[in-house]
Formats: C-alpha cells, sequence, structure tokens
C-alpha cells in the first residue's frame, strides 16, 4: 500500500501542496509577528489607548459620577462598573466582581511572542466569558470598562482555524484539479501496457485534446508502425522460407531419381541427410525467430501432460521407445499451455538426451511433476554429462557441446536454444540441474 502511494502521482503532488501551505501559514504568521512587533507600534497603540484612558477618566470625575458612567455606556457598546469607599455600582447586575477577574498589565492585546502594548500606568486587563476588561484606578476607586456589554453573546472568532481551514481547501482544489489534468495518465499506462503485450491493434482513446492527448496519439502512431515493422518481418521469413524450401524440393526430387544410380557414384543417403538437416535448420531459424519476442503468440489451451508426451514418443521416437522411462506425480489435471510448442521443447531435449548417451548407458527418463500452480518437466541422461565450462553457454544458438559431431551425432546446436524460448515464451524457464553428476538433467518449470 505503501508502496504504490509512493509511486503516485497524484499523492506527490498533495504531499507537496500540503507541505506549500503548511509554509505559506508559518511564514505569513511570522511575517505578521516580525512586522508588528516594533516598539514604534506598541508606543502608537499605548499612546492612543492611554489618551482614552484619560477621557473616561475625566468624564466620570473623581469622585466618580455614576450618572456619567451611565451616559457613556448608552453611547458606547461598554458596560462599567465602579467600586470603591462607600460605591460598588454596575451597569448591568450580572457585571462579574473585581475579586472574580484576574487582571495583568496587557491582557488579552499581546502575548510572549508579541506584544502590540507597552504596559500603561494605572491600568489592568483581564478577559472573562469572551469579553475584555480595563480596570482604571482613580484614587481610592477602580473604575471596569467591559467590551462588548456583558449582556451580548460573543462569537470567539479565531483567525488560525480560517487560516488553516482555508489554506487547506485550496490545497484539496488544487489537488482536485491537479488529479483531473493527470487523469488521462492511467488510460495512457494501461493503453501502453496491452500494446507493451503485443496487442498491437489496441489503440488509447478517450484522451483529452492536450500534450497528454498528444502523447497519447504518438504511442498509437508507433504501436501502427512497430506492427507494420513485424507485418513486414513476418513476411519476409515467409519468403526467405519459401525461397529456401523451393530448391530443397527440387534437390529431394533429383536424388529419387538418383536411387538407381550407381552408390559409388553418388551418396544418394549422405545427400538425404543434408537436405533433411538443411530442412530442419531453417524451420528452427523461423520458429526461434518468431519465438525470440516477447511478443510470440502462443495458442494456449488446457492440455493433458500425459497424453501429450505419449503422443510424442508415439510420433518422433518409435524406435527408441525402450530408452525412454516416463513418471507423473501429483495430481493429475491438465495445464494451459501451447501443446504445439511444449511438445517441440520436450522433443529437443529427449532428442539431445538420446543422442548423448547410449542404450549401455541407461534409459532416458521424463518426469513429470503436476503442482498447484506449475508443472516441472524434468528430462535426465546417464550420458557423459555437459563440462563446467560449456555450462554458462548453454541455450546459445548453434551452440555444440561437442566440437568434432558429424551427422552421426546428429543436431544443429538449435535445439536448446528453442527449448530456451518456448519455456520463456510460457513465463518460465529452462536449466541445467548442477546437482545431477550421473549425466545431464535439464529442468522446465512452466506456469499453468
Amino acid at each position: 500500500m505503501l508502496k504504490s502511494l509512493t509511486r503516485s502521482l497524484s499523492f506527490r503532488l498533495l504531499i507537496i501542496f500540503l507541505a506549500l501551505a503548511a509554509s505559506f501559514v508559518y511564514f505569513s504568521i511570522s511575517a505578521v509577528r516580525w512586522v508588528y512587533d516594533t516598539d514604534d507600534l506598541r508606543d502608537l497603540v499605548s499612546g492612543h489607548l492611554s489618551l482614552h484612558i484619560d477621557y473616561v477618566l475625566d468624564d466620570i470625575g473623581e469622585p466618580p459620577r455614576i450618572a456619567r458612567a451611565i451616559e457613556i455606556t448608552r453611547r458606547v457598546p461598554v458596560d462599567i462598573r465602579i467600586s470603591g469607599p462607600q460605591i460598588d455600582w454596575a451597569s448591568d447586575p450580572n457585571f462579574p466582581s473585581e475579586s472574580e477577574l484576574q487582571f495583568n498589565a496587557r491582557g488579552a492585546l499581546s502575548s510572549d511572542a508579541v506584544s502590540f502594548l507597552n504596559a500603561l500606568p494605572n491600568a489592568d486587563f483581564a478577559t472573562w466569558n469572551e469579553h475584555t476588561f480595563l480596570r482604571l484606578r482613580r484614587g481610592d476607586h477602580a473604575i471596569i470598562v467591559a467590551s462588548p456589554k456583558i449582556a451580548e453573546t460573543v462569537t470567539n472568532r479565531q483567525a488560525m482555524p480560517i487560516i488553516v481551514g482555508v489554506g487547506l481547501s485550496l490545497v484539496l482544489l488544487a489537488y482536485l484539479a491537479v488529479r483531473w489534468l493527470f487523469r488521462p495518465v492511467s488510460a495512457i499506462q494501461r493503453g501502453a501496457a496491452r500494446i507493451g503485450q503485443g496487442r498491437f491493434n489496441e489503440r488509447i482513446t478517450r484522451v483529452r485534446a492536450d500534450q497528454l492527448g498528444d502523447l497519447a496519439e504518438d504511442i498509437n502512431k508507433m504501436a501502427a508502425e512497430v506492427q507494420g515493422m513485424l507485418d513486414a518481418k513476418r513476411q519476409l521469413l515467409l519468403g526467405i522460407s519459401h525461397e529456401l524450401r523451393t530448391p530443397l524440393s527440387r534437390l529431394r526430387l533429383a536424388i529419387e531419381i538418383l536411387d538407381d544410380v550407381d552408390d559409388a557414384l553418388v551418396d544418394a543417403d549422405g545427400m538425404r541427410g543434408d537436405i533433411n538437416e538443411m530442412d530442419t535448420v531453417i524451420t528452427s531459424l523461423l520458429e526461434a525467430e518468431h519465438l525470440n519476442s516477447r511478443h510470440a503468440a502462443l495458442h494456449l489451451a488446457p492440455s493433458d501432460p500425459r497424453k501429450m508426451i505419449d503422443g510424442l514418443i508415439n510420433d518422433f521416437f518409435t524406435r527408441a521407445r525402450h530408452r525412454i522411462q516416463t513418471e507423473f506425480r501429483g495430481r493429475e489435471r491438465s495445464i494451459n499451455v501451447d501443446e504445439t510448442r511444449v511438445s517441440l521443447m520436450i522433443k529437443n531435449l529427449v532428442s539431445n538426451a538420446l543422442r548423448y548417451s547410449t542404450e549401455d548407458d541407461g534409459p532416458v527418463k521424463i518426469i513429470v511433476e503436476l503442482r498447484e500452480a506449475d508443472m516441472v518437466l524434468r528430462v535426465e541422461d546417464f550420458g557423459p554429462g555437459i563440462p563446467e565450462t560449456q555450462r554458462d553457454r548453454i541455450g546459445e544458438p548453434f551452440f555444440r557441446g561437442d566440437p568434432s559431431r558429424t551427422r552421426a551425432t546428429g543436431g544443429s546446436g538449435l535445439g536448446l536454444y528453442l527449448a530456451t524460448l518456448v519455456a520463456q515464451a510460457h513465463g518460465g524457464a529452462l536449466t541445467l540441474d548442477e546437482n545431477y553428476h550421473q549425466g545431464a538433467a535439464f529442468e522446465v518449470c512452466i506456469p499453468g
């Protein structure tokens, strides 16, 4: 889950937007505090407030006159409480007593981080129930001014939640907008994956008319061009195959005519063997060229491994049937493979085992193990084995383990190469069991 999120462009953009929003809020608040945290501003605010305090004190007088205090509460949305010797009056009966309030020199107009107000003589501040209180002293009397009026319900409006909320909302809108912009990326990715699997007739559709749409169109054009190139290649291979096999057919016909000629003058059997070998090489090269591509088209269908191998032995190894032993392990079931090509792979492995071992060495074993999700095929022989110096080259085209090979040993160096390609085309692999020392043992694991 985390790995898929870290690979998501939308998730990365969301993280970037959140980081930018947090940075913006932090630096904005820091900038405001830095701008307002100056002595000039504090002196200005303190001077104006001190002037208004003097106006209020002069208006109420000494000793305080309740009538003037009532007049002030009518003109200004404040409540006043006057306490002192022989007087304790409040403009609102719910006005808290002086003992209920905790006053300090600066109060709600400042904080430890930023002070917008210098300390004022004879003035203290307090807060209670979202109201702000200013206590003034004139002689033995205390005049407490509450703003707004005590009867009013105060809604606490804090700037920080608003800033954070607006910032997050903008980030969310930006994320949704960018997600909409990048929505075609998923369609392009799926289309490119289908084309990469060899389905070149697939096209990416429903993409907007922008740069992503241009990218999708370029991918569609590339798929069409690749399909054309592969079609041309296929036609070329078919043409080469036809041009090579036509003279081979003529040579076969000529050899049949020469059967009545003296064997001392014409080696008809040798010529026939050469022609058959050339035909095998051509067929193997065409098949290898077709399989040596991730786009090789396999004709997958359910197949019975036992019937497939028994049919293969009866068709190609009738004379050597007594030299081949088969063993099947696991619960019998069908596997989803290209039976023609898997049969070719097994045929090549068994042919190699029979070629490089004798009847006196022992039988060639075909072991099939059917597991839950795959099939393991193993072909063992009791021949001389493969030298360690040559094991790294197994599966290379035209590589022959026996440099002095003649027609008697047979082979063109393409058998294991084709077997390797068939295994890879099915999503499996062909390996040599290096722990088997009684000869050579090849093992193929095919999903299915």
